[in-house]
Formats: C-alpha cells, sequence, structure tokens
C-alpha cells in the first residue's frame, strides 16, 4: 500500500502535498488545443478531478513544461506501457490518458521541476504529430457521464465500506484523505480518488481508466480492493501471531525469572539445577566407561551454564539422557543349565540338530570358562593383541518357513538372555545402524543402540532378519556399516555416530537370517559362522503339526481339542497334494482352512466333533492343488523329457527338461525358458557331447544336419541360470534321439564336461528332499557329492535309491528305461 505513485519520470516529492479531490467543474468545459503536449508518465496513472504531485528531470520533459507554463497550463498525461523504459515514444504509450493543468511548480537545486497537477478529463490519442523536441498529439475527450441508478449506489457503498476497513489496516493513509474521499458524492470522483490511494498494478490502473461506465469502474475497483484487502489481512494475521508468540516467549522468561528468585529465597534450587543434578546422579549410577563418563560430564558441564530456553539445551538434554539409559553395564546371568536348555529347544522346534547342538556347545564352553576361570587368570597371556571373545556370531540359512526367526526367541529362552529382533530387509540407510550424527535437526542413535536401551541389558540375542536383503543407494551402505558390528575383534568399542563413544557389544548373540548366501558381501559373510538349514522331510512335517501346528490353529480358531483331531494320513495328504514347499508356513495355512470348515459346521449346530482323515480332507479343501507322483508319469512318459533337481532361496524344486525335433534344411539347436548364461552353456555342451557319441547311441551322423533341436526348460517367466542341470540336459538329448524314454521314478542332477565328466553341484541336500517330495525314488547325483549324503535324514536314506556317476554314460544307463545297450539306429536318414 502506498500514497504515493512511484514514476521515474515523474517522480512524487515528500515535501510536496499528498494527492486530493478536486470536484469537477461543470461550468467550465476546457478548451483541448488542436495540438496537444504529451508527457508520458512512467509507473503511475493520473486520472481526471484528482490532483497529484509529479517531478520531471528529463531536458524533453522539462521543455514541455517550460513552454505549456506560459500558455494556458494544458498538458496531455499518458503512461507509459513500460516503466523502465527511458524515453518512450510514440508506440511506448497507452491511447487514453487524461488532459491536466499545472497548478503549482518549483525548481529545484538539482535541475529538476516538482509539480502539482490536476486531472481534468479523460482524452484518447488520435494522431501523434510531433516527436521533437518532446511528444505532441492530436487527440479528443471521451466524456464520462454520471449514472445514477440502484445498483450503482450499492456498489458506491461497498467500496466506501472496503476503502474504510482498508484504511484502518494502512497507518499511512491519513484521517483526512479518507474523510474527503467518502464526502464525495458523485461516483465517478470517489471510484478515481480511491484508485489514486490504493496499491494497484500499472495495467490494472490503466484498465480502470479505459473503462466506459461507471458501474464497471466501480465493480473493478471492488475486486482490486477485495484483493488488496485479503492481502492486507493475512499480513495483518501473522505479524499479530508472531508478536503472541514473542510476547508468550518473554512472558515465560520472566515468570521463570522469577520463579528462580522465588526459590532462592525459599534455598530450593531452581528447575535447571534440579535436572542437572539428576543428571550428575545418573551418571555417577550408570557404570559408565571413562571415555563416556568424560564425555558426558563435560556436556552436563554445558548444559548447567546454557539457559533452558536456548535450542542447544534441549540437544545437550537429550543426548545426556541416550547416555545415562543405556546398559553399560548390566546384564543378565546365563542359565548355563545344559540340560534345561536342550530340553527348552526340543520343546520349541522339532529337528534342527544342527542349530541346537552349536546353542549347546557355546552354553557348555561358557559353563567351563566359569568353572575353571581361576586357572585361566593364573595363566600368562601371550596374546596382547586380540581379546577374548566372549559373544557369538551366527548366520542361519535356509529357504522360508523352517524356523529361523522363532529359533531366536527359542534361544533367549533356553540361556535366559533377553531377545530383540531387527528386520533388515529393505534398509537402505547407513544411519539406520550407526545413528545420525547430533550436528542434525532430530539427530538419534542407530537402531542398535535403541534396542539396547529397549531391553536394557548389554548380553541380549539380537536377531537381524534377512541379512541377505540389505539395500544400498545414496545414503550408504549398511552392509559395510555391519561389519563392525558383527566382527568379535572390533564389536568391543562399537561407536554410534550420536554417541560418539564406544559402546561394547561383544557380550551380545547375533543371530542373522537369511534365504541364500550370494547377496550377502564376501567380508561380511566371512565374519559369521554360516549354519545351514534345509527344508522337512515328510515326516518330519507330520510331526512338526501334530506337535505345533495343529495345536496353535485349533486354539486360533476357538476350538476344543477333543473337538477337532487331523490324523497322519490326513496331514501326509495336505503335505504331498496340496503344499509344495521346504518350510511349513503354507501346511500350516491348509490346516486352518480346513479347521475353519469345522469351526463353521460346529457353529451351525452341524456337528459337535470331526475327526479328520485323508477322505475329510479333500472334501474340506476340493480339489488337490499338486499330485504326487502323478506329474512326474505324464510329464516323462514320452522321449526327449527328463526330471532335473534346482535349488533355490525358498528350497529345492525339480524341472522338467523337455526336448523335441523336428526336420530342417540345415540343422540348428535352440533353447528357451528363460536361462541364464551359464545354463545355456550347459546346454550346448550337453548337444556337443551327445554328438560326439551319435555313433555309440546309434544316430546317423548326418542327421544333425537335416533337423533342429529344440530344448525347453519349462515356467518360461521364472529366471534359471546354474551349471547343474547339464546331466539332466544330456538326458534329455539322449532320450530323444534314442527314442527311450527316461524313467518316470528318476531325477537327476551334476554338471557335466565336454569329455562327459560330470563335476560336484552345491544343494544336494534341498534337492534330494524336493525330489522325494515329488514322489522320486531313484536320485542320479555327482559322486563327488557322496559325502553330502550323510546330511540327509536316516528316512530319507532309505527310501531312496541313490546313483552316484562320474561319467555321463553311467547317468544315462541309470536313466534311460533300456540303458546303454546295443540297439539299432533310430534315426537314419534315407
Amino acid at each position: 500500500m502506498s500514497d504515493k505513485p512511484n514514476v521515474p519520470e515523474a517522480e512524487s516529492e515528500d515535501e510536496l502535498t499528498i494527492p486530493v479531490n478536486v470536484p469537477a467543474d461543470e461550468d467550465s468545459e476546457p478548451t483541448i488545443p488542436e495540438e496537444l503536449p504529451i508527457l508520458p508518465l512512467r509507473g503511475v496513472v493520473v486520472y481526471p478531478q484528482t490532483v497529484i504531485p509529479l517531478t520531471v528531470g528529463q531536458p524533453r520533459s522539462i521543455k514541455l513544461v517550460d513552454e505549456v507554463v506560459g500558455g494556458e497550463r494544458l498538458v496531455g498525461l499518458v503512461t507509459a506501457r513500460d516503466p523502465d523504459l527511458e524515453t518512450p515514444g510514440p508506440d511506448d504509450i497507452y491511447n487514453v490518458g487524461t488532459l491536466a493543468s499545472i497548478h503549482r511548480l518549483f525548481r529545484a537545486p538539482d535541475g529538476t521541476i516538482r509539480m502539482l497537477v490536476q486531472g481534468i478529463a479523460r482524452i484518447e490519442v488520435d494522431e501523434i504529430t510531433a516527436t521533437e523536441p518532446y511528444l505532441k498529439a492530436r487527440v479528443h475527450a471521451l466524456p464520462e457521464g454520471v449514472e445514477e441508478s440502484l445498483e450503482v449506489e450499492a456498489l458506491t457503498r461497498n467500496v466506501v465500506q472496503m476503502f474504510t476497513r482498508l484504511a484502518e489496516l494502512v497507518p499511512s493513509i491519513p484521517g483526512e484523505l479518507i474523510t474527503s474521499a467518502l464526502n464525495v458524492d458523485d461516483a465517478l470522483q470517489l471510484a478515481y480518488a480511491i484508485a489514486t490511494y490504493v496499491r494497484i498494478d500499472l495495467e490494472e490502473a490503466q484498465a480502470l481508466l479505459e473503462l466506459e461506465s461507471i458501474e464497471a469502474k466501480l465493480r473493478r475497483l471492488m475486486s482490486i480492493l477485495s484483493k488488496e484487502l485479503e492481502v492486507l489481512e493475512l499480513g495483518r494475521k501473522i505479524q499479530t501471531e508472531a508478536q503472541s508468540e514473542m510476547e508468550k516467549v518473554q512472558r515465560e522468561y520472566y515468570l521463570r525469572e522469577q520463579l528462580k528468585a522465588i526459590q532462592r529465597e525459599l534455598g530450593e534450587g531452581d528447575e535447571q539445577a534440579v535436572e542437572v543434578d539428576e543428571f550428575r546422579q545418573k551418571i555417577a549410577e550408570s557404570d559408565m566407561p571413562d571415555e563416556a563418563r568424560k564425555e558426558a560430564e563435560r556436556e552436563l558441564d554445558r548444559l548447567s551454564k546454557l539457559p533452558t530456553a536456548a535450542a542447544e539445551y534441549g540437544v545437550i538434554r537429550t543426548y545426556l539422557d541416550w547416555l545415562t539409559s543405556l546398559p553399560w553395564n548390566k546384564r543378565t546371568e546365563d542359565n548355563l543349565d545344559i540340560a534345561h536348555a536342550r530340553e527348552v529347544l526340543d520343546q520349541d522346534h522339532y529337528g534342527l540338530k544342527d542349530i541346537k547342538e552349536r546353542i549347546l556347545e557355546y552354553l557348555a564352553v561358557r559353563k567351563l570358562r566359569l568353572d575353571r576361570a581361576d586357572e585361566i587368570e593364573t595363566e600368562e597371556v601371550t596374546d596382547m593383541i586380540r581379546r577374548e571373545r566372549v559373544g557369538a556370531i551366527l548366520c542361519f540359512v535356509g529357504p522360508p518357513g523352517v524356523g529361523k526367526t522363532s529359533l531366536g526367541a527359542s534361544i533367549a529362552r533356553a540361556v535366559n538372555r533377553k531377545f530383540t529382533r531387527m528386520s533388515l530387509g529393505g534398509v537402505r540407510d547407513e544411519a539406520e545402524i550407526r545413528g545420525f550424527r547430533r550436528t542434525y535437526i532430530g539427530a538419534m542413535p542407530g537402531r542398535l543402540i535403541q534396542t539396547l536401551r529397549r531391553v536394557e541389558s548389554r548380553n541380549p540375542i539380537i536377531m537381524l532378519d534377512e541379512i541377505d536383503k540389505l539395500g544400498r543407494d545414496f545414503r550408504g551402505d549398511p552392509a559395510s556399516a555391519l561389519l563392525e558390528v558383527l566382527d568379535p575383534e572390533q564389536n568391543s568399542e562399537f561407536r554410534d555416530h550420536y554417541l560418539d563413544v564406544p559402546f561394547d557389544l561383544s557380550e551380545a548373540i547375533f543371530i542373522t537370517t537369511a534365504n541364500e548366501l550370494d547377496p550377502i558381501p564376501g567380508p561380511l559373510r566371512d565374519r559369521m559362522e554360516i549354519i545351514q538349514l534345509s527344508g522337512y522331510t515328510e515326516q518330519e512335517k507330520i510331526a512338526i503339526a501334530q506337535q505345533y501346528l495343529v495345536p496353535r490353529q485349533i486354539r486360533e480358531n476357538g476350538l476344543r481339542a477333543e473337538e477337532a483331531e487331523l490324523t497322519d494320513d490326513a496331514l501326509q495328504i495336505l503335505i504331498r497334494d496340496y503344499t509344495r514347499e521346504a518350510g511349513v508356513r503354507t501346511l500350516e495355512r491348509e490346516i486352518g482352512r480346513a479347521l475353519r470348515k469345522i469351526v463353521t459346521r460346529i457353529a451351525e449346530g452341524k456337528t459337535e466333533k470331526v475327526n479328520i482323515d485323508a477322505k475329510t480332507v479333500r472334501e474340506l479343501l476340493g480339489k488337490p492343488r499338486y499330485g504326487y507322483r502323478e506329474e512326474l508319469e505324464e510329464r516323462t512318459d514320452h522321449p526327449g523329457v527328463a526330471t532335473g533337481l534346482a535349488w533355490t532361496p525358498f528350497g529345492g524344486d525339480v524341472l522338467f527338461i523337455e526336448a523335441t525335433e523336428f526336420p530342417s534344411g540345415k540343422g540348428g539347436f535352440q533353447y528357451t525358458g528363460h536361462l541364464g548364461e551359464v545354463m545355456q552353456e550347459s546346454a550346448r555342451i550337453a548337444l556337443s557331447y551327445i554328438r560326439s557319441k551319435a555313433t555309440d547311441l546309434g544316430i546317423d551322423s548326418a542327421y544333425f544336419d537335416k533337423h533342429e533341436i529344440h530344448l525347453h526348460v519349462p515356467a518360461g517367466a521364472v529366471p534359471k541360470d546354474g551349471p547343474s542341470a547339464g546331466v539332466t540336459m544330456a538326458v534329455a538329448l539322449a532320450s530323444l534321439l534314442t527314442g527311450q524314454p527316461v524313467r518316470s521314478n528318476v531325477a537327476m542332477t551334476g554338471e557335466i564336461t565336454l569329455r562327459g565328466q560330470v563335476l560336484p553341484v552345491g544343494g544336494v541336500k534341498d534337492k534330494v528332499l524336493a525330489a522325494h517330495r515329488l514322489g522320486v525314488d531313484t536320485v542320479i547325483i555327482p559322486k563327488k557329492n557322496e559325502n553330502d549324503l550323510d546330511d540327509l535324514p536316516e528316512e530319507i536314506r532309505s527310501q531312496l535309491h541313490f546313483v552316484l556317476v562320474d561319467q555321463i554314460d553311467s547317468a544315462l544307463d541309470a536313466a534311460l528305461v533300456n540303458g546303454l545297450v546295443e540297439h539299432n539306429p533310430v534315426h537314419s536318414e534315407v
């Protein structure tokens, strides 16, 4: 809001009178000269019936004024389109302006002329007749009639009301101007007077002058006043809120000072002193290491010297609160009763022999070290660099649903330690592990320190779940941050970025879980003790279901134990026909689905108790989702199809590799099924070996030049890679070219070479378990994987027949229906 126009060529002056309203003289009509001097205005519009001070300083404008004051003192005031243009030309000014009379002028010492002009009437430029020494033009008057109607009267009242509100918000508008403006009876004069006082954009001001009817002018002015009122009222609101906030802060400061004075008079400490004393006591009781204690005392001294209203006060207070609430020397006492631990582990989980043995070994070592502590202390320490390790860092790797996560809670219960779990899946920020530096607003420690504060123990069992699913981006690499945490040589002095003092993590037991090892960086994997968990066998799943899954689902579905019972045959049907997994999660869901249908029958009063057997399972759950052996027999009853075994992060799986051939003029070989580069190489090696053995297999050597062979691995949407399908591909090709089907009860795995050797592969246990789930009774594996059979449960070894091969010929002999026997060529050229 401004009460003075801002015009570079016709500038306002502080000592001049501000604009005033001049009533129109209806009796005297000014005579417009044939050629009227034109004074361009920059940044201001002069309206008729108003008086406004102007300052001119350009030589041509001064010359214009000098010549005009010697005559009739009439001049055309026309606004320039661009206010930044120093010397507006004929094309740079608007067509509509105001005829004005120069009333008074004053020559300033700096050479400028300050004058008071009065707007008389609107004019429109018809033609520019001269540009030198200044602009002259022929113009004609644009008369404006006074409209008298109820609408004009209503608009006038609204404009007056809005201007009154606006004047209250702008202290710079003098009261006499408001009074004079409101006493104007002429609506047109009122519109021009108010337009002169308020802040208006140049285009808006010119548009207001050019409007023909008084009604249109008043409506446009109302719109301008409304917008200006909104801006001013919002500014007033912001200013009031800011002032209120300042007054509130000052009031609180005065009250606190008064409270301190009162407390001093009463002999009591003030609030800040009490808080400082509390922190001092907490520091003394926390049993911190020396470095942490010195840092806490230094920050406490800073806190005692700061006013409570300071921003730094809250930051230091929060930091001290974290330091004093950590379990620097708090720990739980281990229960080293090995028999008790074995009982708890067996009670919570079925099987998992390797993990249970590792936990019992840890307890046995702890027990023996405590029993022989006196002897160990008297022994001479020869290694001055490496410290003694107290905790353990384990990594459970296995498919989903085998109990990796629940094992952590079971181990904590067995050894009487507190348990906490951190999910690392999708974590991409290093600060999640190591915290944020205190220089950031809202900084806080990492999740490890937060976890220790929550469990209030320095030796808990910390489970880092899904460590193979850590991410990384521009914020850092969390896997690299974990190198210090999971290194027993370094984690005794773990430094969180927020605390910036060492905290001992060496007594904690870290258990990480993963579905596969490959995504875990090598240096991190090297710091952990890897324990592999394979899928469960059919008998293990039945035992787990009877001991854990069925009772839990009965409870969760509101049944009593005597109202529902699942037989082993029913569970076997569920495992074989309705699930195909390494773990038991889907099995539990299927058990729950069957029990919910029983719950519905009981709720409807149709039955009181149900014994679920194999027949009842099919009635409750409908048609089987999978087949047991049926799929094997259906897929392998034609030559060219072999059953292979694969490993996935979700356990072992079965692959059916298919081959077909068709006549072609130049021969060829293609493979499909979303195969990776290594698997493509295995396919080419298999074909090359079969071609090299064509004579032994009874295949015409010219056959490959006139037939194209196509090898396909179904489930084409799933990426596949790895060398272990080499044996299966070779058997599928041999089956196709010899016309012999592959035995439906045989599955195989192994890498092959061009010389026909069978090399060892990984994941044998998971692959064999997958074969057993599908109903296979004979498995062909590399001879060098014979030691892996020791990891299989005795029940699996007793139910399966293993063929150990070191040459592909042995695999062909065991897999093909007729083996490698003398036979006539199947494919021959006529």
